[in-house]
């Protein structure tokens, strides 16, 4: 009986937006190519895309081999687990194209293995060459695909492996009948393409797994095993190939989305907007407030996000939700290192600021990952959502808890100007999390419980998708620390630039992973 293994992908840049999907038929012993499918679909979701991929691929196997037994590898958690039955299909765009892929092959004959999604990159790659191909008003043709990792016929020409194994089936040989026991390694000198990769990076996290080329990711399934394990060994020389090509490749790093991961993650980012050391200040005070990076507040909230969780021993319970966290961009006051909060002038973003939301907002287009938009009500957050929000064609939606500090009397001053009026003041506000700024300004442990509370209240809002949180230095930084479960001196030592992206996903099962931290790679 013939055995194939299928591998597909499908992407929309948008969400729903321009969709395609790819996959592929391989040789599970060498990993030869041999079929291929791949469509620019029209506007569709990420989730419908990978359906689609999968439908294309179990067919193309079945047009080799009705009896084949196959593998179907994806780096879609979600059609992976409905698939195999373990999660309930509950939307109606894709219960008919589950019920579609199950009456493809006869149930027995296929079983599902997620994997990360750097080992998916032909699929990966053959979606995206479709999105593009579509958005030149074209459709895919494999005579212009790069997606094949093969060198046998052109770059994408799976014809020659179709021949092949149609005519080991006739011969009653099997998928690849006397290959020479090194041919596997002979595949191994196979060079892998390099990706197109997308402009963000990502720190990751115990058991995060998976980069992707050609730029157009997704949101609906989880991009890491949240409790650190991973699919079986594949047992197959192909497989110990695509590993070792893997671990050869500059490690990926996972980012946002229940799903989503990006590029490998960039250089680390010289520290900006150091807080003045003048006057004997405290070196933990890592950044001056907000326009220059505040020091991230403390405070008695749980540690963990919607429960007392921890490490990976507990069940995943499904995709997460995910918060995108962006610090506005730039205004006049950023560059000066000025306590900038939410009682002072409010100021608009300069310039630069503008400059810098263009420029995130066209990386996160191209991404295709974020499926809401939640801003602070201060004027710098509004106007660097609703220019994110204006690529992704999505509103936004105002969200008072997550402002910034009230910086009292201190609005508008340096930390040094503070220093020298109010020395008392600042040293007590210094020293304890429940002191608040000269004039009535917000404690860090006002400010915690606050942001703590919106989490919540976001969370039950958006349960399992991937939201923007367009806020400030101190939000960004509590919830970070929150999410890590890390003490209060933790969060003078993170960086936190402008127009900047953070990334936290939350399972329901109370743990939560922070996917990024203060990536400016857009800006570059």
């Amino acid at each position: 009986m013939p055995r194939f293994v299928v591998e597909a992908d499908g992407g929309s840049r948008g969400n729903p937006g321009p969709a395609g999907y790819g996959a592929v038929v391989l040789d599970p012993a060498t990993g030869e190519t041999l079929a291929e499918r791949a469509e620019f679909i029209g506007i569709a979701t990420n989730n419908v895309a990978e359906y689609r991929g999968l439908i294309a691929g179990l067919k193309a196997a079945r047009e080799l081999a009705p009896d084949a037994v196959v593998r179907v590898r994806m780096d879609s958690k979600l059609v992976v687990e409905q698939m195999s039955g373990r999660w309930k299909i509950k939307h109606p765009d894709m219960k008919p194209l589950a019920a579609e892929a199950a009456a493809v092959l006869p149930r027995g004959q296929i079983t599902y293995e997620w994997i990360p999604r750097e080992r998916n990159r032909h699929a990966d790659r053959l979606a995206n060459e479709a999105m593009d191909a579509g958005r030149r008003g074209k459709q895919w043709e494999p005579s212009a695909s790069t997606a094949d990792l093969a060198p046998a016929g052109p770059p994408g020409d799976a014809a020659k492996g179709a021949a092949a194994v149609r005519a080991a089936l006739a011969s009653g040989g099997g998928t690849r009948p006397g290959a020479p026991a090194d041919s596997a390694a002979a595949a191994g000198a196979r060079t892998t393409p390099p990706a197109a990769a997308t402009t963000a990076g990502a720190a990751t996290t115990a058991g995060a797994a998976a980069g992707v080329p050609g730029g157009a990711r997704r949101t609906g399934e989880a991009a890491s095993d949240p409790h650190g394990t991973e699919a079986a060994a594949h047992g197959t020389a192909a497989a110990d190939l695509r590993a070792a090509r893997s671990a050869a490749a500059p490690e990926p790093g996972t980012l946002f989305g229940e799903a989503e991961a990006l590029a490998p993650a960039p250089t680390a980012v010289p520290a900006s907007g150091a807080a003045p050391a003048a006057g004997g200040a405290p070196a933990r005070l890592g950044q001056a407030p907000d326009a220059a990076g505040a020091p991230a507040p403390v405070g008695q909230a749980p540690e963990t996000a919607g429960g007392t969780g921890t490490g990976w021993g507990g069940p995943d319970m499904g995709a997460p939700a995910t918060f995108v966290l962006l610090r506005h961009g730039e205004t006049a006051l950023t560059p000066q290192k000025r306590f900038s909060g939410s009682g002072g002038t409010d100021p608009e973003l300069s310039p630069a600021g503008r400059r810098q939301a263009a420029a995130v907002a066209g990386a996160l287009a191209a991404r295709g990952t974020v499926q809401a938009v939640v801003s602070s009500p201060l004027r710098r957050c509004r106007e660097t959502a609703q220019a994110v929000a204006d690529r992704l064609g999505l509103p936004v939606t105002v969200e008072e808890g997550l402002r910034e500090t009230d910086f009292g009397a201190w609005e508008g001053l340096t930390f040094a100007e503070v220093r020298e009026r109010f020395p008392d003041d600042l040293q007590a506000w210094l020293d304890s999390p429940k002191a608040a700024p000269t004039g009535g300004g917000e404690s860090f442990a006002a400010v915690t419980r606050r942001v703590s509370a919106t989490r919540d209240r976001l969370l039950s809002a958006y349960a399992g998708r991937t939201v923007l949180l367009v806020t400030h230095v101190t939000p960004v930084k509590t919830l970070v620390r929150l999410a890590l479960g890390a003490p209060p001196e933790s969060l003078f030592k993170m960086e936190l630039s402008a127009a900047s992206l953070s990334a936290v996903a939350y399972y329901a099962d109370g743990n939560a992973s922070v996917r990024l931290l203060n990536d400016t790679s857009h800006l570059r």
